[in-house]
């Protein structure tokens, strides 16, 4: 492929919006549907050790989910203001994002990976577990699976950087096979096929983290051997001293979305202190519900990426008709990907269930969850669409502030449901209502926001 043509590709403001928007959000779907293929693999093989094991995984799991606050501080923010800066023709700029993200990733994945192996006790102690086999499982994954996290973070945050300048097919490729390479490991690790040792829970963490090391490599590999005119790595000295501006406004732009991640898994720790009192079945649908909800929620946030950077560049070139149109093909297309699977759960609750769990009751209370959460699948894929949208404007703190808000009222909300005689269902319902909430509330300010830019609409 010419130099001109990889221009054509990687520059989306200019050209027929659909063919563009597809064209960056197809591999990002694809990438999702991959992710979640293997989310659903490894609770196939997880599930196998029973509803403790899951438990423990659960649990351990979600500081690799508050890890994803630090993750998204540098992959959103080097993705758009270095898209922004591509939007204006400005790569030396864009470069320079790149560097100081890289620099800032790879200082708090160390960081966070040394808290999570020294003080792991001090962490699962707070879900006041008193099941000593849940414990340990949940403490040896912590150890392992955020002990690691700086590859997760490095992969997280160079795809942010090659999706800025529109090229969404090779983190696609390399992903993938870093997908394959931990799904044939699980089995192996997990229980011990072969001449490999049953490892249990610490398999499954030792096969993400040997995974994303290998995906680490090739993105790498990719990125020293990628002649793309935009790529922002070549030519790059990062080790180079940078103006305080362009670390500040990471921070300005990715830290609101940061602090959201992070509060979202403070609210789902508060939720699953509550859940934790129902017993290890229903802590275990909490870790494999979200998994199979994973079906809309990592399509949605996929193609949530391929609109944030669509509407950066648009934005940085000033062409708002261009965000605004790019947005309206993205809510049509993912509003009709949450109907699919909202029909999908209620429809078929049991046997998806029977697919994940062995025992009666976990069964039953996964069928529940999602009857209940399926009501909010597509309210739920256009949140993530327009927080991506939103972003790309640079509006983190606005999409940010009305997330939390929104999402912090399933605690008082859950707690009410629960007290008036809806046990763990009062759980699934605060996730409902929140959600179907943010979705009318998010879509309603990316179009005001629009409006304010175009000037139709003062802050008076």
């Amino acid at each position: 492929m010419n130099n001109k043509t990889e221009k054509n590709i990687s520059n989306l403001t200019e050209g027929p919006i659909i063919n563009k928007l597809l064209r960056l959000s197809i591999p990002i779907m694809i990438s999702s549907f991959l992710i979640t293929a293997y989310n659903i693999t490894d609770m196939f093989w997880i599930g196998k050790l029973g509803s403790k094991a899951v438990a423990g995984i659960g649990v351990g799991g979600m500081f690799v989910w508050l890890s994803g606050g630090l993750s998204a501080l540098t992959r959103v923010g080097a993705q758009v203001c270095a898209a922004q800066e591509i939007g204006r023709n400005n790569l030396t700029d864009a470069k320079k994002y790149v560097a100081v993200a890289l620099r800032l990733i790879i200082i708090l994945g160390v960081l966070f990976g040394l808290t999570s192996i020294f003080l792991s006790d001090q962490m699962i102690s707070l879900f006041d577990i008193t099941d000593k086999e849940t414990f340990f499982h949940g403490k040896i994954y912590l150890q392992i699976t955020c002990g690691g996290i700086i590859f997760s973070f490095l992969i997280n945050t160079i795809t942010g950087i090659y999706t800025a300048w529109g090229d969404s097919v090779t983190p696609l490729k390399i992903n993938f096979i870093g997908l394959i390479v931990n799904m044939i490991l699980d089995p192996l690790l997990i229980h011990g096929y072969g001449f490999f040792p049953r490892l249990e829970a610490a398999g499954a963490a030792i096969a993400t983290v040997s995974a994303q090391a290998f995906t680490v490599v090739l993105i790498i590999i990719a990125t020293v051997n990628n002649n793309n005119p935009y790529n922002l790595f070549k030519n790059n000295n990062f080790l180079a001293k940078t103006d305080s501006k362009y670390t500040t406004k990471i921070i300005k732009i990715g830290g609101p979305i940061a602090i959201q991640s992070t509060v979202y898994c403070g609210i789902s720790m508060v939720l699953t202190k509550f859940i934790t009192v129902f017993g290890a079945a229903a802590l275990a649908v909490q870790k494999v519900g979200g998994q199979i909800e994973s079906i809309s929620w990592n399509m949605a946030d996929g193609f949530g990426s391929a609109t944030n950077t669509f509407s950066a560049q648009n934005y940085g070139a000033g062409k708002m008709n261009r965000v605004k149109k790019g947005y309206k093909i993205s809510a049509l297309i993912i509003l009709l990907w949450g109907l699919l699977i909202t029909v999908l759960f209620l429809i078929f609750p049991e046997p998806i269930s029977k697919l994940f769990f062995f025992e009666k009751d976990a069964i039953s209370v996964s069928k529940n969850y999602l009857i209940i959460v399926g009501l909010s699948e597509p309210f739920m894929c256009v949140e993530l669409l327009a927080i991506g949208a939103i972003s790309g404007l640079g509006k983190t703190n606005i999409c940010s502030a009305i997330s939390v808000l929104l999402t912090a009222i399933r605690i008082p909300l859950a707690y009410i449901l629960i007290n008036n005689g809806l046990g763990v269902n009062g759980i699934w319902w605060a996730l409902t209502i929140s959600s179907i909430l943010k979705g009318i509330i998010l879509h309603l300010t990316f179009l005001r926001q629009c409006k304010i830019i175009e000037g139709k609409v003062t802050l008076q």
